[in-house]
Order: structure tokens, then C-alpha cells, then sequence
């Protein structure tokens, strides 16, 4: 996706000593990039907050991210936002996120028309309260015209629960007679995922320091390359996914083969 070189420039102005717009090439950003926003919980508790303040300043961040990977021309940015395995947390807290995914989707639609910015969902929304999940139906529409960027939000996915759904659907596909069993490779499965039409991800960023996937985009990070900060996710800034890009333009990329 192409960039507009003005609002780019500005966007970074009054770089950190550390990195700048000039420390990365521009033609070699990531199509798709892809962000485990981890940490929210452990910044508020750090500061004497409830968790649900961090999940509040999470989102902050996340509009920042969006902005940037906007103004880099990135492709696709994607983000876990809550797993199959969230819902074990305390009901307080799953309910506080409900009602955020749902507030914060009408609010950011001004910012998401503005930059041209088209969502899609990753996960089985199905599963949700009935009041997120209409809004989230009312917002696929309001975006499904624009034509820069895709947004795509993991919301109640689970890496193992989509290749399981993907196996699902080829076993029907197999048995209404629409696909014969030795046409299954890895393009069939790929078809079948929620990131299906989507560039599987160059570059994975997780903050907080952890370093687990986390039943993450299995099947489609085969080859990303992946970038581990220490920031939790609050914190995390432009200037961040400046520094994981240029991470990912000093790695050597071989994909199984040999260096050129």
C-alpha cells in the first residue's frame, strides 16, 4: 500500500535519539504485520490500577499503532485483542472488555473512515454478547467500503479452534463431493482459515517480554519473524513499531534455504 509522504514525515517528527523515520527503508515494510498486545493488565497493576485501566490505555495504544502502520503503507495490520482461553478470566473483567470492544469500535469509526481503514474479524464472533456483537456487524458495514488498509481483530480466537474449524469445513466439502481428498494441500486448508485472502504475517511484535506464541496464527506464522519487547502494550508507540521494523530489516530471511 502506498504511503503519503507528508503526513508520514510529520507523524514522525521529533524522533528519539535511538530511531528514526531515516533508519528503515520504506520499500521493504512488512505487508503484514502483526501485534499480540500483551501487558495491559501488568502496566495497570504496576501503576496501583485496576486491570481494566490497562485495557482502557491499550486501547489508546492500539489507535496509535493503527495510525502508524497506516502512514508506513502497511497492507494488513492484525491484532489479538481476546483468545478462546480469555474467558476463563475473572467475569468482571471479560464483561468490562466486552463493553470496551463494543464503545471503542463506535468511537474509532471516525478514525478508521478518515484513514480508509477496512475491518475484518478473526475469530467466532457468533460467540459474543449480543450487544458487542451488533455493533461489531454495524462497523464491518460502515468499513466494508474503504480500501486502504485491513485492520484484522482476533476476537475469540484460538489458533488450534481455526484449524480445527478448517478441517471441519474440508471434511464437508469432501463429503457434498465439492473437493476430492487428494486435492487437499495447503492452499485448501490456508482457503478455509479466518485470515483467508489475507497475507500470512511478515512480522510478529509481542510486548511484555514474553516469549510464547500464545495459540496464536499457528498455521500462518510459519515464516514470520518475530520481534519481543520488554514494553507492555500501554506503552507502546510509534516509535516502537519504528524499531520493529527496522529489526526486521536486519534479519536474513532464507525460508529454508541459503543466504544469497
Amino acid at each position: 500500500m502506498l504511503y503519503d509522504e507528508e503526513k508520514l514525515v510529520a507523524h514522525f517528527a521529533d524522533a528519539p535519539d535511538d530511531i528514526c523515520l531515516n533508519d528503515i527503508d520504506l520499500t521493504r515494510v512488512p505487508r503484514h504485520i502483526s501485534c499480540i498486545m500483551d501487558g495491559n493488565g501488568r502496566w495497570a497493576t504496576s501503576r496501583g490500577l485496576a486491570r481494566t485501566e490497562g485495557h482502557k490505555a491499550g486501547i489508546v495504544a492500539l489507535r496509535e499503532v493503527i495510525t502508524t502502520a497506516v502512514r508506513l503503507g502497511v497492507d494488513v495490520l492484525s491484532a489479538y485483542a481476546f483468545s478462546t482461553e480469555n474467558w476463563g478470566r475473572p467475569q468482571h473483567e471479560v464483561n468490562v472488555l466486552m463493553h470496551l470492544f463494543a464503545k471503542t469500535f463506535i468511537d474509532e469509526l471516525p478514525l478508521l473512515k478518515r484513514e480508509n481503514v477496512r475491518v475484518v474479524f478473526l475469530g467466532d464472533i457468533s460467540a459474543l454478547p449480543k450487544k458487542t456483537r451488533d455493533v461489531f456487524e454495524y462497523g464491518l458495514k460502515e468499513c466494508e467500503s474503504h480500501t486502504g488498509m485491513v485492520l484484522a481483530l482476533a476476537v475469540n480466537y484460538g489458533a488450534r479452534a481455526e484449524i480445527a474449524r478448517a478441517a471441519r469445513l474440508l471434511a464437508m466439502d469432501v463429503l457434498s463431493g465439492a473437493i476430492d481428498v487428494a486435492d487437499i494441500d495447503e492452499n485448501s486448508v490456508s482457503n478455509r482459515l479466518y485470515t483467508a485472502g489475507l497475507p500470512d504475517p511478515e512480522l510478529i511484535i509481542r510486548t511484555s517480554g514474553e516469549l510464547r506464541i500464545s495459540n496464536y496464527l499457528l498455521w500462518q506464522a510459519a515464516y514470520s519473524e518475530f520481534y519481543i519487547t520488554d514494553t507492555y502494550w500501554p506503552d507502546f508507540d510509534r516509535w516502537g513499531m519504528l524499531r520493529a521494523v527496522a529489526a526486521f530489516q536486519g534479519r536474513d530471511r532464507r525460508f529454508g534455504g541459503l543466504s544469497a
